[in-house]
């Protein structure tokens, strides 16, 4: 028994400082994502909605920091059973060591549990975008929070945890397919389906207000989603988070150019709205599914995303729901298609030996768990958010009156505007003011 003890011993792994830069820099990279959704989703509003749509993102930042410290790391990540976790060492992250590494891999638990907590982070803050324009900010802070502890963690618990029935189940999902984007816009369809449209839904034209900001918020995304996923192996010793980098490009790539093509075809322009909405829904089917398909299937995994989610947006007009910045059409969607062409592009070569229908035997057994993941995050994400924002909405109330959303949601909640058009108080004009004002002074002193 002693060599074995010893072989044992010997093999185990030990903490790597090259592994553990790169995942504290993708956390990095992950926290980013927040304030670029932010920036994209606040230029997709109205003028008068733009700081709440700020806000709604960043208030995420700090209940959902505190919330993981406490507990939401030890329920999401603990072993107890198939459907939530435990560990009472966790709370509080009480009995962690510094150098005490997550089971199986090369970097501390504190580097893991950080990098887990970006992605509780931005979770939430992704439905936020269905509800632009008519939510009390105390209600969109409680729902977070209640939102997290009753959705977010056990559906992680599902995916990632080591003991969770989809894990267990072989459900592929490398970076949140199903735990952040299904789930997130799952979310927003049952809130919305609650507390209802916006005042002139379908009458007025509510176009964003700032296509630059849009631009630049899908940048941000773009640019952090590399350590969101590529970060997800959590080190990089065999090459399956480089493919998984390499993927996440040339899916984003060919997902916002066969949105600006099915956008030509129907309605005749290239429009930088579509472009970065193609290329967050590109982001968003690539994620589950990016290391285990090859290059090649991530650009039909791209392509198929951008035309599937650039038609999904419209559905929320022939059916009637005030999906207000298309969280539905493209993170619900996005995140399905996504994970269901896992059982048709898995090559077996990546972070899986599975095989989709189109490799090894074709068989369609991967498919099959694929739908049994979508299937049961979706339904129970749906459900459990529609009955929260119902008895939100029967206790402290969700929306905003009628006349404070009229007259704008930033004032009301906020006390504040986005932008001082009153003239010279500020900015430029009240530097041109300014100059203008000092030359006449110097002219008559002399």
């Amino acid at each position: 028994m002693a060599p074995a003890a010893i072989t044992l011993a010997a093999d185990a792994p030990k903490l790597s400082s090259a592994n553990t830069g790169f995942m504290l820099i993708a956390s990095a990279l992950v926290l980013i994502m927040t304030p670029g959704l932010a920036f994209f989703y606040g230029g997709m509003v109205r003028v008068k909605s733009t700081l709440n749509m700020l806000m709604m993102s960043f208030i995420s930042m700090g209940i959902v920091t505190i919330l993981w410290v406490l507990y939401g790391f030890s329920l999401a990540f603990g072993t107890n059973n198939s459907f939530i976790g435990w560990d009472s060492d966790w709370f509080g992250l009480r009995k962690i060591g510094l150098t005490e590494l997550w089971p199986g891999y090369t970097i501390p638990i504190f580097v893991f549990m950080v990098f887990q907590m970006m992605f509780a982070i931005i979770t939430p803050a992704l439905i936020s975008g269905a509800l632009a324009d008519r939510v009390k900010f105390s209600a969109w802070s409680l729902f977070i929070a209640l939102w997290l502890t009753i959705v977010y963690v056990p559906v992680a618990h599902w995916v990632w945890g080591s003991d969770g029935w989809a894990f267990k189940l072989g459900v592929i999902d490398f970076a949140g397919g199903t735990a952040v984007h299904i789930n997130a816009g799952a979310a927003a369809l049952g809130v919305i389906l609650v507390i209802g449209k916006r005042v002139g839904f379908k009458k007025d034209p509510m176009r964003p207000h700032s296509l630059p900001l849009v631009m630049l918020g899908a940048g941000l995304l773009w640019f952090g989603w590399f350590g969101f996923n590529a970060g997800s192996w959590l080190g990089n010793d065999d090459g399956v988070g480089a493919l998984m980098f390499v993927n996440t490009q040339v899916a984003t790539a060919a997902a916002m150019l066969a949105w600006l093509a099915y956008e030509k075809i129907r309605h005749g322009a290239f429009t930088t709205l579509g472009a970065a909405s193609g290329a967050v829904a590109g982001l968003v089917a690539i994620t589950p599914s990016g290391g285990a398909v090859s290059p090649l299937g991530a650009i039909a995994v791209g392509a198929i995303a951008g035309v599937a989610c650039a038609a999904a947006v419209g559905l929320k007009f022939k059916f009637g729901y005030d999906d207000s910045l298309d969280v539905v059409g493209v993170h619900m969607v996005g995140g399905i298609i996504g994970s269901l062409l896992i059982g048709f592009f898995a090559t077996g070569k990546g972070q899986s030996t599975a095989t989709g229908v189109f490799y090894g035997d074709h068989s369609f057994t991967q498919l099959w768990k694929q739908c049994a993941g979508v299937g049961a995050v979706l339904a129970y994400s749906l459900v459990v958010s529609a009955v929260l924002a119902f008895l939100l909405d029967k206790t402290i109330g969700m929306r905003v009156t009628e006349d404070e959303e009229v007259s704008g949601i930033d004032q009301a909640e906020h006390a504040e505007t986005a932008y001082d058009f009153s003239g010279a108080g500020g900015g430029v004009m009240g530097t041109v003011a300014s100059a203008l004002a000092a030359t006449e002074t110097r002219k008559v002193d002399a």
